[in-house]
């Protein structure tokens, strides 16, 4: 059959931004009508498009096939727009976007079931996400209080936005493959208007709201104050990974009143000392001043945006408790402490396990040692065994560091699904698209390529020096699989001349890192070689006071090794069989005894005193230049960051 080529269809859209700032839950509604005139006239095709004043124009468009109209990409055959929101506070708007006939009464009007209208989502680099099959049009007659859409229009897309957003939409429009023209007439005309409606919905659901709404059934345990992630029956480790600046942490509770998340991470961060001896409280200890820390050297400091992400006056309870597991009583606050960043109390350990369970199968026991919150008397402090039971020693030794933090409850997961190799991103820590960017501007705990093979895998310490990046191999280096070992020396001062100096910066980075990567290194670098004696601050391993004023002693390298206390310096990986290994520090320690020794981090996360004589692993540490910028990955184990010289 013959198809008539003189049918005119025009479509009305238009570009709608919606912009709102400061709303305020359930007092947002809001609807925009469209302005810009798209057409499509039977016939030869010809169409035109303006980036910030365009609109379709076909003219003398046949029937087409879905298979053609959904693909089309010729100038004018798509109109692309975007819906944008600027949202201060914590709400929810949920928006839509839909198709009114406007046909003018005056004209002759082809039937909208002869026209099909397209939608796809345009991501940054350009590829398209199909958000509904290509239909034709039809008014819907029911409105959308979800929205605020009314009677009379077709809904194309609905979602929802709960910060600043701006996403990108490509309609596209055709006649239907079976419209007859045979006996029109010519000259029919169809005009459709694009809408967009936003309205406030529910309130979004905090980051540990979200956890906990996709664990399995009988995952929970309520005390009336806190919700604690325990896991299932099943015994399997629970879903809730949370990736955040740089480093893996596990949902651990949320209160049931404001709705804050208690993190806590999967690693010891650090090994350090808690306090001096006899000196149990967390209030004024080295440990609380190390995790506020807002220097370079703290924990703290090297925090993404923690204002926003964060609660800074947080209340951590230090009560002391010297029960067994399993008879901890939730502690009455009698010793709190106001702080951004604690550590876990025995009873969040606790708490975090089925009754069923053992403790060495609770999620939170990552078989290393690690200290707590709780005193268990006034002179020593309980801390938790690579088996998963808990211990008491004195404050004066260094056991590893697990960083505790309560997320706002504004604070959302857009992303991942919890598990520990996909888990959940925070809004505004799911940086996408950061080709070009300066390494120096990214955050502590993050993983970058960097060297060959089995020990290309490093990460980001700190800005130490101001410009560049400071960054440490990801494990000790290996070789063939196993864990290499080096003397420190003949003495506990560390220099290019003793053992492993010499190794450090000749044969590690003749074979260990190629030429590509060893000119992204700083040529030199300051090392801190202050002594850290038993029960001493960390900060002395840097300064010769705990004013942090002076600088202790040092050297100049181009490679070197961490020093004790420093950010990274813990162990990511279980002491078990091979997962690990114990590795040199750079910082020297007298013991009482007037005997010197070099600091070790062993392989269950404390940290010990060793002969520079003897044997132990290696994790080389360096400054990389300023100018290195990234060309690729996210920052995570998985897809680290991939690296060039600007």
């Amino acid at each position: 059959m013959k198809k008539r080529e003189n049918i005119i269809i025009i479509v009305l859209l238009i570009v709608m931004v919606i912009a709102v700032i400061g709303v305020s839950w359930a007092a947002f509604n809001y609807s925009a009508t469209g302005t810009k005139l798209n057409s499509i006239t039977t016939g030869s095709i010809t169409m035109s498009y303006e980036e910030t004043d365009n609109a379709i124009s076909l003219t003398g468009a046949l029937p087409t096939t879905d298979e053609t109209g959904m693909v089309r990409l010729n100038d004018g055959e798509y109109f692309d727009f975007s819906v944008s929101s600027k949202i201060v506070g914590d709400v929810n708007i949920n928006y839509e976007i839909s198709a009114k006939d406007v046909t003018d009464s005056g004209v002759r009007k082809i039937d909208g079931s002869n026209i099909k209208l397209y939608l796809t989502k345009l991501s940054d680099d350009g590829k398209e996400e199909e958000l509904m099959t290509p239909e034709t049009y039809n008014e819907e007659a029911s409105a959308n209080d979800y929205t605020g859409r009314p009677a009379g229009e077709m809904s194309l897309y609905t979602s929802s936005m709960n910060s600043s957003e701006s996403n990108k939409y490509r309609l596209r429009m055709y006649v239907t493959e079976e419209y007859n023209p045979q006996g029109d007439g010519g000259g029919l005309q169809f005009s459709v208007q694009i809408n967009v409606y936003g309205k406030d919905g529910d309130k979004p659901l905090s980051a540990g709201e979200t956890v906990i709404k996709n664990l399995t059934s009988g995952s929970t345990f309520d005390d009336g104050i806190d919700t604690f992630i325990t896991g299932d029956i099943t015994r399997e480790n629970p879903n809730n990974y949370i990736w955040y600046s740089g480093k893996l942490w596990r949902a651990v509770s949320v209160n049931n009143g404001a709705k804050t998340t208690k993190l806590v991470t999967q690693w010891n961060i650090s090994s350090t000392t808690y306090n001096p001896e006899n000196q149990a409280d967390f209030e004024g200890s080295y440990m609380e001043d190390w995790l506020n820390d807002t220097t370079v050297d703290g924990f703290l400091g090297n925090l993404r945006d923690y204002e926003n992400f964060i609660v800074t006056d947080a209340k951590w309870d230090a009560t002391m408790d010297a029960n067994d597991l399993g008879r901890i009583q939730r502690p009455d606050g009698t010793t709190t402490v106001t702080a951004p960043v604690g550590l876990l109390n025995m009873y969040e350990y606790q708490s975090s396990y089925r009754i069923d369970q053992l403790f060495s199968m609770c999620y939170l026991n990552n078989r290393l040692s690690w200290w707590t919150l709780t005193p268990y008397s006034t002179s020593k402090v309980r801390y938790i065994t690579d088996t998963g039971h808990s211990e008491y020693y004195s404050p004066s030794n260094a056991y590893g560091v697990r960083p505790s933090i309560n997320l706002k409850s504004n604070v959302h997961i857009v992303e991942g699904d919890g598990t520990i190799g996909n888990p959940y991103r925070l809004n505004g820590d799911n940086d996408t698209n950061i080709s070009g960017t300066l390494l120096s501007s990214r955050y502590s705990g993050e993983y970058i390529k960097l060297g060959n093979d089995e020990n290309n895998l490093y990460r980001i310490v700190s800005h130490e020096n101001g410009r560049g990046t400071k960054i440490t191999s990801a494990e000790p280096l290996k070789n063939s699989g196993t864990f290499i070992t080096s003397t420190f020396g003949n003495n506990t001062t560390f220099s290019i001349s003793n053992n492993i100096g010499t190794f450090l910066n000749g044969e590690y980075l003749n074979s260990y890192v190629d030429s590509r990567y060893s000119q992204m290194i700083e040529d030199s670098t300051t090392w801190y070689l202050g002594t850290v004696g038993y029960g001493a601050s960390y900060k002395l391993a840097k300064y010769t006071d705990a004013d942090m004023s002076v600088y202790a002693t040092s050297t100049e390298t181009k490679v070197g090794l961490l020093r004790f206390g420093e950010l990274m310096a813990g162990q990511f990986d279980m002491s078990i069989g091979l997962n690990n290994t114990d590795y040199w520090t750079l910082t020297p320690t007298l013991t009482p005894d007037s005997t010197s020794y070099v600091r070790v981090v062993y392989d269950n996360g404390y940290i010990y005193n060793d002969y520079p004589t003897s044997a132990s692993g290696v994790r080389p540490s360096m400054n990389l230049k300023s100018n290195v910028v990234i060309t690729g990955g996210e920052g995570t184990k998985e897809q680290p960051f991939e690296l060039a010289l600007q």
